[in-house]
């Protein structure tokens, strides 16, 4: 048997000629050499040694890097944050459809009233499987490479969004028990999509649209949450006179919420064929396979549409270990996150997004209930006109506060900083919370309108600030080798979030009476916005830095960076018994 080399050290290719006998370091690296009598000798590594000076190695990797950090904004650009909005698009419409879907099967099944359990169960569950998604996937993606796990993502929500809409009622499994695994299931998928698209955005960025870039993508989330309002409105219209006669048995919306939940799969097989055709990013290929040669020819070819078998190779060199990049492990990942400089912003990063969570879905998924307890949706013996109500009242919700807070974070961005926008989200979501839930009644007596407007800011300024901040952040700030786990890990964070806001809200919004200890939950959202607030002081400023920049991956480490230095390089050390 034969040792190989620590695996990303030092990869030498032959890509000799014609009619020449390959060398035998041809596959040091991950591979193995080819046997034990082509020992190299100590001539030829000093010959090989020479060749691979970490200066000029180093120095193309910061070249290539460069050409992305500096490119021209071009159509690749443009297609990378369609192909990954898409995503959020389709992430957005599933997960808050929900808010409409429940109520109308508490229409259909449960004679206007599903138990609270059941509710609870319905929507949890898919913040569970969100969360499992985003730690699992973002680990993944550092492991096996973001390509390699693109596109899987969307078709668990395409097999799971079909699940939900064809369950039925029978025997062993009721109606709610499938929905909760379906939803579970589709959870997984939607968590992945979190760390695989901000990665895969910031990694093709240029430095000065990075934000921008990233909050764009972030921003369908907008258009998937109005969508299903408008979706929600045109399926009422087409089956309004079976739900009219139908009276208080509507049987015809049991139709209505299966194609409103099947819709979810139109933009996701749109989007799946295009992710699964997506480049491998550059810096993956240079920090963790550390193929140089290749991520080279990548970028070239991303840039410039260049074909790939045109582009000008070194006959030599295929793959180096650069001085200023470690191989991720585990004991490499506890060093990293065991210095307090980069330790705190996981914990900045984690804690923010569990802040912010805690009140985007505990209203998010809450609106129907919110908006009954102000009387603006339930209109008495008319289910109908209740659906309707709601989903108007979703629209335009979704219109004044979500939609245009997105967006004004995709145009301000590069100006503000990330940091200050988060800030001033945090700071005016708590006050606006803090308005709407010790003047929740007289808010309530004096105009449903103003209530509407107040609560529709309140979503404006999560949107331009914590909810696409916390988001983007992550995604910035973390090495290459962890950039997808560290973003898993925060997103992770703020799915407990959520799943905190949904347990909560279920089991306090009756306390005192039906929708009564709402005006306290809003209270207790205001908190958390100030709990945001202030561990946001613990995370960095990222606008105008390049991601080596923001991560220190330009600091050397003790890394090996020649032939010599390697430990298992010396006369025959290659080829022990092991």
């Amino acid at each position: 048997m034969v040792r190989m080399l620590p695996a990303g050290w030092l990869r030498i290719a032959n890509h000799g000629r014609q009619g020449t006998r390959p060398h035998p370091l041809a596959t040091v690296g991950q591979r193995t050499v080819q046997s034990p009598d082509e020992a190299p000798s100590m001539e030829k590594m000093s010959l090989y040694r020479n060749k691979l000076d970490p200066t000029e190695l180093n120095q193309r990797r910061r070249a290539a890097l460069s050409k992305i950090d500096n490119a021209e904004f071009g159509w690749f650009h443009i297609r990378a944050c369609l192909v990954a909005g898409v995503g959020f698009f389709t992430d957005a419409y599933d997960l808050f459809a929900i808010n409409l879907v429940t109520p109308m099967l508490g229409l259909v099944y449960y004679g206007g009233d599903m138990p609270a359990s059941v509710d609870l169960g319905i929507k949890v569950s898919a913040s569970i499987g969100t969360f499992i998604g985003q730690v699992f996937f973002g680990w993944l993606a550092d492991r096996l490479g973001r390509k390699r796990m693109y596109g899987i993502e969307l078709m668990i929500i395409i097999v799971a969004t079909l699940g939900q809409a064809l369950s039925g009622v029978g025997s062993k499994l009721s109606l709610p028990a499938a929905l909760i695994i379906w939803r579970l299931i589709l959870g997984v998928g939607v968590g992945g999509d979190y760390p695989l698209s901000a990665v895969i955005t910031s990694e093709f960025a240029t430095t000065n649209r990075r934000g921008a870039m990233m909050a764009a993508v972030f921003a369908m989330q907008g258009f998937g949450y109005l969508t299903t309002g408008v979706v929600a409105l045109i399926l009422l219209a087409g089956f309004k006179d079976s739900i009219i006669a139908e009276g208080d048995n509507p049987a015809s919306l049991d139709y209505v919420w299966r194609v409103l939940i099947g819709f979810g799969c139109v933009p996701a097989l749109v989007a799946v064929y295009f992710r699964l055709t997506i480049p491998e990013t550059p810096r993956y290929v240079i920090d963790v396979e550390n193929n140089l040669r290749r991520a080279e020819r990548d970028v070239d070819h991303v840039l410039s549409d260049t074909k790939r078998n045109n582009l000008h190779a070194d006959d030599d060199i295929e793959i180096v270990r650069n001085e200023a990049v470690v191989k991720g492990t585990w004991a490499d990942f506890r060093r990293y996150f065991g210095k307090w400089m980069n330790l705190k912003i996981l914990i900045g990063t984690s804690v923010t997004w569990f802040a912010l969570d805690v009140a985007f879905y505990g209203i998010g998924l809450n609106n129907s209930f919110i908006l009954s307890s102000i009387n603006f949706s339930s209109v008495h013996g008319n289910a109908y006109a209740t659906m309707w109500n709601s989903a108007v009242g979703q629209i335009i919700i979704v219109l004044l506060g979500a939609v245009p807070g997105y967006w004004v974070t995709v145009f301000t961005i590069e100006r503000l900083g990330r940091v200050r926008i988060q800030l001033i989200g945090f700071v005016m979501s708590c006050i606006f919370f803090c308005v709407l839930g010790f003047a929740y009644d007289k808010i309530k007596a004096t105009s449903i309108a103003l209530f509407i407007t107040l609560f529709a800011l309140t979503q404006f300024f999560q949107n331009f600030g914590p909810n696409s901040t916390t988001f983007i952040i992550p995604g910035e700030v973390f090495p290459t080798r962890y950039r997808s786990t560290g973003h898993g890990i925060s997103a992770g964070a703020g799915k407990l979030g959520a799943i905190v806001a949904q347990v909560g809200f279920s089991q306090l919004k009756d306390r005192g009476g039906k929708n009564a200890f709402i005006p306290q939950l809003l209270q207790i959202f205001a908190l958390f916005m100030f709990i945001g607030l202030v561990f946001t002081f613990l995370i960095p400023e990222t606008k105008g830095k390049t991601l080596e920049e923001l991560s220190n991956e330009e600091e050397p480490e003790a890394a090996p960076t020649t032939l010599s230095e390697v430990p298992h390089v010396r006369q025959n050390a290659l080829f022990d018994d092991k």
